[in-house]
């Protein structure tokens, strides 16, 4: 899970130019990432993990931190 959170975290530092940031900081409330920017994320997901996000699974919950997302890769690799 290294990998994926280390790949996680270039793809929001190099996409959304944002450096200075813990991996459990929301990207929303901490306005890292907007709305627009999450579905990025979500077409990063698909693309380089190979997981399909369903439209009940983008809730915050899933998405919005590193914390977030590799634990929701992990359940839909798992």
């Amino acid at each position: 899970m290294s990998d994926i959170r280390s790949g996680l975290r270039t793809f929001i530092s190099d996409t959304f130019f944002v450096q200075d940031f813990k991996d459990s900081d929301s990207f929303l409330t901490n306005r890292l990432i907007d709305s627009t920017g999450m579905m990025e994320v979500v077409a990063h997901l698909e693309e380089v993990h190979g997981v399909k996000v369903k439209d009940d699974e983008l809730v915050p919950a899933n998405l919005d931190s590193i914390d977030n997302l590799v634990a929701f890769i992990a359940r839909k690799k798992g």
